[in-house]
């Protein structure tokens, strides 16, 4: 069961690596969430025992709570990141209309180029002021 464990780990972290390296937005948010989902489920197969009861079995090993508080919290904090991903996906998608990342990055550089000119505009225009 072991190697299911760490197979499922596999196919989900290379799964997120796929998805992480596509240049849609919301891809690339999956991704990230199959790759957090990939480090729980590791850690969760780390602290596993086998075939016994997790609660204080009469003889043999007993399960680590601790790996248990640690994927609890990081799946709180997991759930939280996944949350400020999405509204920040969203805003930008509000904002652009768009969530590929070579249609940004066009924007982008024609953002930076309208700022450019309108610093040299202020520019002349106080030098000009200042004759």
């Amino acid at each position: 069961m072991t190697l299911a464990f760490a197979l499922a780990a596999g196919v989900l972290a290379g799964s997120g690596a796929y998805l992480a390296l596509k240049r849609d937005l919301l891809r690339v948010v999956a991704g990230i969430v199959l790759i957090a989902n990939a480090a729980n489920l590791t850690l969760m197969a780390s602290g596993r025992t086998r075939g016994a009861s997790p609660i204080l079995p009469v003889e043999g090993e007993i399960s680590d709570p601790l790996v248990q508080a640690m994927t609890l919290t990081a799946l709180v904090i997991g759930f939280a990141v996944i949350a400020l991903l999405l509204s920040l996906v969203y805003r930008v998608y509000t904002g652009y209309d768009t969530l590929d990342l070579d249609e940004l990055s066009k924007e982008e550089t024609r953002h930076a180029g309208e700022i450019d000119r309108q610093a040299r505009d202020d520019d002349d225009a106080a030098e000009a002021k200042g004759r």
